[in-house]
């Protein structure tokens, strides 16, 4: 049964569900008298969307407020235990895994690290001309420092992490309303294969991620999953409940072994990542690790801050991974002892890089005019506020000054985990999206029409 503006029933019922359900888990506790003026509906509404709400164990009540005169006012909230999400930060430096309840509660987590390169080898550089800064020939080929990920070995993690928090939590499978995968890359959707992966800089041409887990993982076919450039995931994850909360127009960086960014706007509710670290920013520069000349992130993301050390003498301590050597370059630049001087090499460099860092969003800043740049990240938050206004100066130089004005730039608020949090608002927000009702398993065949018209008439 269709409505003037084309809409069905089933439409307006799921989009009341959302409403009341989105309101008091922003929101909530709240009373049915408050959910009227917060969601525009009327008090009829309000209470026949919480009683199937209730019934279908999603709504509770959370005590009571007194009124003016009245009745006291019954409080409802959303049950945290009639969902469960998972939220899967597939990482430059480790896999991560966590299970979380309808709020958002962690309920178990797990860590696979991954084989990386390590510092302290002998390798060759494929940087910058010697005397006179000429690049290296153009030809946009593979980089000879670029990482490999094994595909197998990443769905193995994902599959052994899914298994482990579920058993841990004792919670049954059926019981998920998705696993969202935030990965490095462009995702790509096809009707066969689902999201496919194209990661350039880790080695992966059209990865069929989706299937592949679908097969490893064997979880009930009533269980979606929901994969996305992490960029995007720390950022919907930082708008939702971070610092980016009430912002309109936000841009949220991913700052780790490279850089990546989520654009937020009015247009684009639930953001859009855009490729930020492969904006040139160097003619002829270093070659970056997705094989371009010239690239943002072959100077501000951490390997490449790592590498630009150790080409100007700097010293990573022997046999140690990305997170650590970046730890080592901070205390060599900014040591916490007495009487020990600070590494010039470590310290030109890093100034160095908080100033294409700057270039960089400012470039951000002249094309999208956001209210707020966050930066996120493991080692966006390891360099926090010692690096900060450094960036926020070279930003504001290299920026139009209207724009620059009008934006601050912060640190993220939830922390290493905010790309996991943000994998898991993934299933969250299709949950919400389809008023509260579970995925179902895509129909093999069309129902006919008679069916499909008594379906939208049913009391859902």
């Amino acid at each position: 049964m269709a409505v003037r503006n084309g809409r069905t029933v089933r439409d307006l019922r799921r989009g009341n569900r959302t409403a009341v359900l989105q309101r008091l888990y922003f929101d909530g506790p709240m009373s049915r008298f408050e959910l009227g003026p917060a969601t525009g509906l009327s008090s009829g509404s309000v209470s026949n969307v919480v009683a199937e709400l209730v019934a279908d164990g999603l709504v509770e009540e959370a005590g009571s407020v007194d009124s003016d005169g009245g009745r006291p006012r019954t409080l409802l909230r959303v049950v945290p235990g009639s969902g469960h999400m998972i939220g899967v930060d597939v990482g430059e430096t480790r896999v991560r895994v966590e299970l979380f309840d309808l709020t958002l509660t962690e309920l178990a987590r797990t860590e696979r690290p991954l084989e990386q390169r390590r510092y302290g080898g002998d390798w060759a550089s494929d940087g910058e001309g010697a005397a006179q800064g000429e690049g290296p020939p153009l030809g946009g080929g593979p980089s000879s420092k670029r990482r490999e990920y094994d595909v197998d070995v990443i769905v193995g993690h994902i599959r052994d992490g899914v298994a482990e928090v579920l058993d841990e939590a004792g919670i049954a499978p059926e019981r998920l309303l998705g696993v969202g995968i935030g990965v490095p890359g462009i995702v790509a959707r096809t009707p066969e294969e689902g999201a496919v992966v194209h990661g350039q800089t880790i080695g992966w041409d059209a990865v069929p991620l989706e299937s592949l887990l679908r097969s490893a993982c064997q979880l009930p076919d009533t269980v979606p999953y929901f994969a996305d450039n992490g960029a995007r995931t720390l950022g919907q994850a930082e708008m939702w409940f971070g610092a980016g909360r009430g912002a309109r127009n936000a841009v949220v960086v991913l700052f780790g072994s490279g850089v990546g960014a989520c654009l937020v706007t009015e247009d684009v509710e639930h953001g859009r990542s855009v490729e930020w670290g492969h904006l040139t920013v160097r003619v002829r520069g270093r070659r970056c690790r997705c094989g371009a000349l010239g690239c943002l992130e072959a100077y501000a993301g951490a390997e490449a801050l790592l590498d630009r050390w150790r080409e100007e003498g700097g010293r990573p301590p022997e046999e140690t991974d990305e997170e650590t050597a970046l730890t080592a370059m901070l205390t060599a630049a900014y040591p916490a002892e007495e009487g020990v001087e600070p590494d010039p090499v470590a310290l030109a460099v890093l100034e160095e890089t908080a100033e294409y860092l700057g270039a960089g969003l400012s470039d951000l800043i002249n094309l999208f005019q956001p209210e707020r740049i966050l930066i996120g990240g493991w080692a966006g938050l390891q360099l926090g506020t010692r690096f900060l206004p450094a960036v926020r100066r070279y930003a504001a130089s290299y920026a139009l000054r209207y724009p620059a004005e009008r934006v601050s730039i912060d640190l993220g608020r939830l922390g290493p985990d905010a790309v996991t949090v943000g994998a898991a608002i993934l299933p969250l927000a299709d949950f919400f999206a389809r008023g509260g009702r579970r995925a179902e398993p895509v129909s093999e065949g069309r129902s006919p029409a008679w069916r499909t018209a008594l379906e939208e008439r049913a009391p859902h």
